[in-house]
């Protein structure tokens, strides 16, 4: 082996031992234990088959999870871009002295605990909760409505955490953007709206792509907000493994079902990575 390629190898060694301690041993260990059978009353056998893969490909009911979970996470997706996108392109265009204020904005909903921030809105969406005082105190028709375990709360607790992630991500595209490219587009006679369509849109179309594939995937493997919001009737994947390990104990099952949430989120990666992103950067004009 040269030595030019001996040193990157010996420099990325360490944190490549670090990365499968950490990540892929768990995953090896959670893959393993899939293969495995179950029995209510001699707990986990040491058995090794695709049985419990087979179970989940005929149950209904894990179909019916599975669509969940990723038509939640597409919806999310698509409102955190209608929000984010803008979000991210008027902090771009404060003064600095109001621009770290409001990016502080932004990332507050990263810096507060999870469960404390979904009871936030579980008392905030609640039958007597302020939205819904509010609704009946402007005269709604059919206010209070019920808006707790349903697929809108759980939506609106993703929304709330997952838009600053495209605001950053979009926001740090546009700080590579050169502010010249705009200024001649104007000079040239385009409008507000033909400048960011010609010439912001394709050079942040990385971070865009980027932030909505973070906010999918983050979304498709939430647990906690999903739990709490939506309650046992609104199942998703995440929380459907976790009654397995928890409260069936059924921990080959378990594992099962957090390998194929794995699997299906990395599929969608690649599919919206080689499908999705490479298409719509070659129209755009960005890479090839």
């Amino acid at each position: 082996m040269s030595r030019r390629l001996a040193s990157p190898l010996l420099l990325t060694l360490p944190s490549g031992l670090v990365y499968a301690l950490v990540l892929l041993l768990p995953l090896i260990g959670v893959a393993v234990l899939s293969l495995q059978g179950f029995d209510f009353d001699k707990g986990i056998l040491p058995r090794w088959n695709l049985a419990n893969y087979a179970d989940l490909a005929t149950d209904s009911l894990f179909r019916e999870v599975l669509e969940r979970t990723f038509r939640l996470s597409l919806v999310t997706t698509a409102i955190c871009l209608l929000i984010g996108v803008p979000e991210a392109w008027i902090v771009h265009r404060m003064a600095p002295r109001w621009r770290g204020l409001m990016l502080l904005v932004v990332v507050g909903p990263l810096l507060v605990s999870v469960v404390v921030r979904t009871f936030g809105w579980m008392v905030l969406l609640g039958t007597n909760g302020l939205v819904n005082d509010a609704l009946v105190a402007i005269g709604i028709p059919g206010a209070p409505f019920r808006l707790m375990f349903t697929e809108l709360a759980i939506v609106i607790g993703l929304v709330h955490v997952m838009v600053p992630l495209v605001v950053l991500s979009v926001w740090a595209s546009l700080g590579r953007l050169d502010p010249a490219l705009a200024r001649a587009a104007e000079s040239l006679g385009a409008g507000r709206l033909t400048t960011f369509r010609r010439v912001i849109l394709p050079n942040i179309m990385p971070g865009v792509l980027g932030g909505a594939l973070m906010v999918f995937c983050l979304s498709a493997s939430a647990f906690a907000t999903p739990a709490m919001l939506g309650g046992k009737r609104l199942r998703v994947v995440a929380s459907m493994a976790y009654n397995e390990f928890l409260n069936t104990l059924n921990w080959p099952l378990g594992a099962a079902i957090a390998v194929l949430l794995l699997i299906a989120i990395l599929l969608c990666t690649l599919l919206w990575t080689r499908l999705v992103e490479r298409r719509a950067l070659r129209r755009l004009g960005v890479g090839a």
